[in-house]
């Protein structure tokens, strides 16, 4: 269902989403639950990764994972098209037990662009066979699938690789994980990380790339996604979440996704 410039196509699989969008939309600071592979068609854009800032244009791959801040604004006036699968991590993760070498397990895209014209065919049977309606095929899913992660998840050369999330900020970050509809202070935040509260908004900020307040929006908004997906009207949501009001949460949908709740609620029910 076409609702503006965004359109989510049903996926044959369960724990994957699939988005096609054209935009001019320049997308704030966010994350997604979601680990997310695509394909930029036309246009081109910037954004802030997990890497530092990085371009991509036609034919580009992109990648993100789960929890990674990025934002997202076009190059040029003509706005960007681009097609992308999210997956649920725990779906990412049956997989990549399959593509495990000499006992390492891999669970972070290395790559947030990928230049390769073969992998990006590979995308596209891959969006393809998710998309296709009637009955699925299973082995063509996961089959493509498969070679698509493999791809994704080389290394090429020795990138850099995130630091660790000091342990302080990790019990502070939990804490808002746990409850993200609960009206946290930095009063909280502080006493659980042993930290004061300055020290936990810039080393918070520092170590996630958000502030505190900018994390629990997100988390909120992750939350208020999830019950949307599952059937949850949208007021009912917006206040389990934590948020004041419907409005509110639609305003922090709009700018973060570049659609707004009620278009997501049809799409996905």
């Amino acid at each position: 269902m076409m609702k503006g410039q965004f359109r989510i196509m049903r996926c044959t699989t369960a724990g994957v989403d699939a988005v096609a969008a054209a935009t001019r939309h320049s997308f704030s600071r966010h994350t997604h639950e979601q680990y997310g592979i695509g394909v930029i068609h036309q246009g081109a854009q910037k954004s802030l990764s997990g890497r530092g800032m990085v371009e991509a244009g036609p034919g580009d791959m992109i990648t993100v994972n789960p929890g990674e801040v990025h934002d997202g604004a076009p190059i040029g006036d003509a706005g960007r098209s681009w097609k992308m699968l999210y997956f649920d991590p725990s779906l990412i993760g049956a997989v990549t037990a399959d593509l495990q070498e000499h006992g390492e397990r891999r669970d972070e895209f290395p790559r947030p662009v990928i230049q390769d014209v073969r992998l990006a065919h590979q995308f596209e049977r891959l969006f393809t066979a998710m998309t296709t309606t009637g009955i699925p095929s299973t082995i063509r899913q996961e089959e493509a699938l498969l070679i698509l992660l493999a791809g994704v998840f080389d290394e090429p050369g020795n990138p850099q690789r995130l630091p660790a999330i000091p342990r302080a900020i990790r019990r502070a970050r939990d804490l808002i994980d746990d409850q993200p509809a609960r009206a946290v202070t930095l009063e909280d935040l502080s006493r659980e990380s042993g930290l004061s509260r300055f020290q936990v908004v810039r080393a918070f900020a520092r170590a996630t790339g958000m502030t505190p307040h900018a994390y629990l929006v997100q988390r909120r908004i992750d939350l208020a996604r999830r019950m949307i997906a599952g059937g949850s009207s949208l007021a009912e949501a917006a206040i389990a979440s934590g948020f004041a009001d419907q409005s509110h949460m639609t305003r922090t949908f709009i700018r973060k996704y570049g659609l707004s709740p009620g278009a997501y609620a049809d799409a996905m029910n």
